[in-house]
């Protein structure tokens, strides 16, 4: 096989940063490869914003998104605007990554139309059904249609051994997330975003906070917000800022348990760069989010994960991680740790990030052109420090 085509599927904000390094890996190796990549626009504005970043202008765009949009939504535009794109372009495999429902319609697509699949980021697993939701049983079923597996750390190729994938077929790569902040991170000059510029952190400890999943839309949500609030009252040198998800139901959430509490800035979704920026600025993350529990320890941050589980045990074990759940008086006794007991924040801080080494998209690529033999050397596995 002299040069195979390559097919890149992001729609999301989270699948879109950790592919974009992929897709200008890919881009290195013309005699090899053809690059097509597809936005399937999932999540419209916030696709937009990473693509812009990255400057990546895809070869498709669906822009299956609309207001208030179900999963079942999501599936069926997907589907349909995949398999034109598919029967179109032949390509030799489809790139998906993660645990997105773009990911999973990817997948699926590409399956119907008897396409390879690499999976990027695979083998992450809570084994809990609804928890993270869809996410886990998203990333579960790639698995099952996938040919390829990219995973990101060996715990991640343990999960995978233990469900009888091949070991030949998977490569464990880093997560491409740390390639791509760490090349953010090298490259931001000052923050987009007036308000974020203007805010005046001097003797001040900021808490940089996101929730949105699923799972923690309700009560779980509500209660972050309170442990919020109780963190404010009892620290007065700490400013919270949190970017706000464009989910309705979490905005009326936040908006309503957060909109005027002092030192407090709610803000819309930021630009990735403007995120990097907020990261190397806080003190500490709180999150239930997965790609910042990668991220945040990249950049030397301590993270508490506003989860009830986490597909990221590496983290818990160096300790860039703790798992705090998403009750009120646990989380306020978790950051009230951070906030005052200096060597344990410490031992956080500069614990050896587990999730990579800003090399994850090369090993990528070189996984692909090693399996269709492109290239006679297998990359060898990440290996944290």
């Amino acid at each position: 096989m002299g040069r195979i085509k390559v097919l890149s599927v992001f729609g999301t904000r989270p699948d879109t940063i950790k592919l974009a390094p992929v897709v200008a890996e890919l881009s290195k190796y013309p005699d090899m490869i053809s690059s097509v990549t597809v936005g399937t626009a999932q999540h419209r504005d916030m696709m937009d914003q990473v693509l812009s970043v990255f400057g990546i202008s895809p070869d498709y765009d669906l822009g299956i998104m609309q207001d208030d949009q179900t999963l079942f939504d999501i599936a069926e535009r997907g589907l349909r605007g995949l398999e034109e794109v598919l029967v179109r372009e032949k390509p030799d495999i489809t790139l998906v990554h993660g645990d997105t429902s773009t990911a999973f319609v990817g997948a699926l697509a590409s399956f119907y139309c008897k396409t390879a699949i690499g999976h990027v980021e695979a083998g992450l697993r809570t084994y809990q059904k609804y928890d993270p939701f869809p996410e886990e049983m998203n990333r579960r079923l790639v698995g099952c249609l996938a040919d390829l597996h990219f995973a990101p750390t060996a715990d991640h190729l343990e999960n995978l051994l233990r469900e009888n994938f091949p070991r030949e077929n998977i490569y464990v790569t880093g997560n491409t997330v740390v390639d791509a902040v760490m090349r953010v991170a090298q490259s931001r000059t000052g923050y987009d975003d007036p308000k974020l510029a203007s805010l005046d952190l001097e003797g001040k400890r900021l808490i940089l906070v996101t929730a949105h999943r699923r799972e923690n839309i309700g009560e779980p949500l509500r209660n972050i917000c309170a442990a919020i609030r109780d963190v404010l009252a009892d620290y007065p040198d700490v400013v919270v800022v949190m970017p706000v998800h464009l989910n309705p139901r979490v905005r009326e959430t936040v908006m309503e348990e957060l909109s005027g509490a002092e030192r407090c800035f709610l803000v819309d979704p930021v630009s990735y760069p403007d995120m990097v920026g907020l990261m190397e600025a806080c003190y500490m993350v709180m999150t239930d989010s997965g790609g910042l529990q990668e991220e945040a320890p990249a950049l030397g941050k301590p993270v508490l994960v506003l989860r009830r589980t986490t597909e990221r045990p590496e983290g818990l074990r160096t300790g860039t991680l703790r798992l705090v759940g998403v009750g009120r008086e646990q989380i306020r006794e978790e950051a009230g740790i951070l906030l005052e007991d200096a060597e344990q924040y410490r031992r956080m801080a500069s614990a050896p990030n587990p999730y990579g080494d800003g090399n994850a998209a090369h090993r990528t690529v070189m996984g692909i052109l090693h399996h269709y033999g492109l290239v006679d050397e297998r990359p060898s596995d990440f290996m944290p420090i």
